[in-house]
């Protein structure tokens, strides 16, 4: 029980950490930020594919079919660091943010029925743009700055059930919430005042998510899995205020408005089509496992407000192609330490459906990861790393190079035992 009481408090007080700035990408500028994976370290660590995956003491975020798999009380919690190397043609920064990315508990029930529940990042806003004119001489005539920092987090809800035959339902439902900050600072030269717009946003919505899952055996040690779910159509709900003031044109000004210009209140609504995941692999358990995976989505709607006269960036079809998997020397080995590592590696590609300049904005990437037992328990330290680029520097844009690393504890208890008296 003590063991229990310091986990969940480690947990509620890692929760304080989703309010710091969670991200460093110029491209969380658009819509309500940059869509953080909603996969474990696991997943992530094999080109984030995770859907027809299962585990009796491991979650699995992509397919909620697979929690009715476990037989073990899982509680996780991850966070991981994220190195930016950008390029705009010219000039090249670095820039890097870390955050805690998911807390989750997972409850076994009955044998044949599980229950997931947590937290978790979901979109990411971290930014800061200037952007310079010259004239035909080349002297400065304005400085336009970008600062935005926030996001949005979830808190879900996932339930699955195991059938007899191999085949295993679920679903999930999640509540999403967040804060978003946007400024905008334009400066001319010779000009006395300054202008400054701030965008001060907060949204919220429910979403749902239904998968399955059939894993048949197809030979005396090997099973053949397959996994599909799908995050149904939901809409979230944006509102805030719109703030529009000169200040004097300083770099060290205060930014104490002067005159205010316009004070208003907006609403808009992201409009989220149906998303759909499809999964298939082949392997032993635990030894190895190899498979890939389809994801795929109609353009995000964004309407109202501040999306009304928006015409330099917008969204079409989302795809993404994982291939991955995983293997394990000797998972009882006692001699040999490194025979019980889980070794994985996976790369991934992404048409992020983003489309800025009539550029499309693609990403891909190769990430490999470790899980480290704690001892002879079937608990481990899980690490993940992930090499990847996104966009061009074609068209005025900017292309990302990056280096991820993430952490995670996953920590395995049976809870809820009968006592036996011999």
């Amino acid at each position: 029980m003590i063991k229990e009481i310091i986990v969940i408090a480690i947990l509620f007080i890692s929760t304080l950490s989703f309010s710091q700035s969670t991200n460093s990408s110029p491209y969380s500028l658009f819509g309500i930020g940059d869509q953080v994976h909603l996969k474990s370290v696991e997943e992530i660590a094999m080109g984030q594919m995770g859907g027809a995956l299962n585990s009796e003491y491991q979650l699995s975020f992509t397919n909620p079919a697979s929690y009715g798999n476990l037989k073990w009380t899982t509680y996780v919690f991850s966070g991981g660091n994220k190195t930016n190397f950008v390029d705009d043609g010219t000039d090249k920064q670095t820039s890097s943010a870390a955050a805690l990315t998911y807390i989750a508990l997972g409850i076994p029930i009955r044998g044949n029925q599980g229950l997931a529940f947590g937290l978790q990042l979901n979109t990411a806003v971290g930014y800061s743009l200037v952007d310079q004119s010259f004239d035909s001489d080349n002297n400065l005539t304005g400085i336009d700055s970008y600062y935005g920092n926030g996001g949005t987090n979830r808190v879900f809800l996932g339930y699955g059930y195991k059938f007899p035959f191999d085949l295993s339902l679920g679903a999930e439902i999640a509540y999403i919430f967040g804060n978003i900050d946007n400024n905008v600072l334009n400066r001319r030269a010779n000009v006395q005042l300054a202008t400054q717009q701030i965008t001060d946003s907060n949204v919220k919505g429910t979403t749902f998510k239904v998968g399955a899952h059939y894993a048949p055996s197809i030979s005396e040690k090997l099973k053949l899995k397959v996994g599909v779910s799908a995050d149904l159509e939901s809409t979230l709900n944006e509102d805030g205020d719109q703030l529009l003031y000169t200040l004097i044109n300083l770099e060290n000004s205060s930014g104490i408005p002067i005159d205010t210009l316009n004070n208003e209140g907006y609403s808009s609504k992201i409009k989220s089509p149906l998303k759909t995941v499809l999964s298939a692999g082949i392997g032993e358990d635990n030894k190895w496992f190899v498979g890939a995976e389809y994801t795929f989505q109609n353009p995000l709607e964004f309407t109202g407000g501040i999306y009304e006269n928006i015409n330099f960036y917008r969204y079409e079809k989302f795809s993404n192609i994982s291939v991955g998997g995983f293997y394990i020397p000797k998972i009882n080995s006692i001699s040999n330490y490194f025979q019980r590592v889980t070794y994985r590696a996976g790369f991934n590609y992404q048409k992020t459906g983003l489309v800025v300049n009539d550029t499309e904005i693609d990403e891909y990437g190769m990430s490999f990861g470790v899980s480290l037992p704690m001892g002879l328990k079937i608990s481990n330290v899980n690490l993940g790393f992930e090499l990847g680029k996104r966009g061009t520097t074609e068209n005025d844009l900017i292309e990302e190079n990056f280096f991820n690393f993430r952490l995670s504890l996953s920590l395995n208890d049976r809870w809820f035992r009968k006592q036996k008296i011999y």
